[in-house]
């Protein structure tokens, strides 16, 4: 193996990253057609499904966040959000939501199965990516990046074969990705923070460009037949981590395949994580629970710790506890 691929691990749904990331997890279930309460139909068999924690709904009911970052890019099915801050909203498939968790916030994610005549497919990625120390004291935030926005590349080769690259963050040749929030760490152009979605055809072939050589590098192959690069061939589900500074060229195999690109400046501080806390040191996580335990992190305002939308609410968000709303363009 050449000394630009530095590993290959297959992956079940828990990708394990360098910094600035923490770790992706790629969830998908296939729930069935909803009831009238926006559950499933028929009844869960064991532990069927992996993202059910809801007595009814599927997903995860109210928990806290503190020190870190949550990206999450749906692929199919729809997330209703609600947290502490006051704020709410719902997303679907080809959409995004970055969210700072600062100084500590608590919310939920639900997967109202709002089909009741067909399945209601689950998919999503949620990254969790590390924050600076002086980040982690800022007030939590959060920016919904709309499908109808995110911006496309399209690259050809040589024969003519289209792949169509998402930027969810950073720059791909002169193409730049939409804002992220601001206590962000990778809102700063210098941290070289690319996330890409990418989808190529049957047999064709892509070019990403190099970066810098202290950055981490991962592509996760998660659909597809096979993927060649650098004279290796890599079957689906498995995470490469690569060689940052060199140019990479993939080869779709007999299917269409799709990767999800990761590359970040690390942020070169001490990691200290105990659940859903990230912290630099032991004693600031013990400080951060102790003062969950006196706050929880603001007044949750919700009826329930489970909430969800009527069944035809459309996609949208709300800032500033509700002040302002946000519809994507149609």
């Amino acid at each position: 193996m050449q000394q630009a691929i530095y590993s290959i691990v297959p992956v079940e749904f828990r990708l394990d990253l360098k910094d600035p990331f923490i770790f992706t997890a790629h969830h998908i279930d296939y729930f069935p057609e909803g009831n009238a309460e926006l559950g499933p139909k028929h009844p869960a068999l064991n532990d069927e499904y992996r993202m059910y924690y809801g007595d009814t709904v599927p997903g995860f009911p109210e928990h806290p966040h503190t020190g870190f970052e949550t990206i999450t890019l749906v692929e199919q099915g729809v997330v209703d959000h609600f947290d502490s801050l006051g704020n709410g909203g719902r997303y679907a498939a080809g959409d995004v939501q970055w969210l700072t968790t600062g100084n500590g916030i608590e919310h939920c994610e639900m997967f109202p199965l709002i089909h009741e005549d067909c399945a209601n497919t689950m998919e999503l990625f949620q990254i969790w990516f590390n924050s600076s120390p002086q980040q982690k004291q800022q007030d939590p935030d959060y920016k919904m990046l709309w499908r109808e926005h995110i911006p496309h590349v399209y690259l050809k080769d040589a024969n003519g074969q289209t792949t169509d690259i998402r930027v969810i963050s950073g720059k791909l040749h002169e193409q730049k990705a939409l804002p992220r929030p601001p206590h962000s760490w990778a809102a700063a152009d210098e941290n070289h923070v690319n996330i890409f979605l990418i989808q190529i055809p049957a047999h064709a072939q892509v070019t990403l460009p190099a970066t810098t050589a202290t950055s981490t590098r991962f592509a996760y192959f998660y659909q597809g037949s096979d993927l060649e690069l650098f004279d290796q061939t890599v079957k689906f589900k498995h995470l490469i981590e690569l060689q940052a500074d060199i140019d990479v060229t993939l080869t779709a195999g007999d299917q269409e395949a799709r990767i999800l690109w990761l590359e970040g400046e690390p942020i070169g501080a001490p990691v200290a994580m105990r659940g859903p806390f990230v912290m630099n040191t032991e004693q600031e996580l013990d400080a951060a629970f102790k003062r969950y335990r006196a706050t929880q992190f603001g007044n949750w305002p919700w009826p329930s710790s489970a909430p969800t939308f009527k069944r035809e609410q459309p996609r949208f968000a709300t800032y500033g506890g509700g002040e302002r709303h946000e519809f994507p363009e149609k």
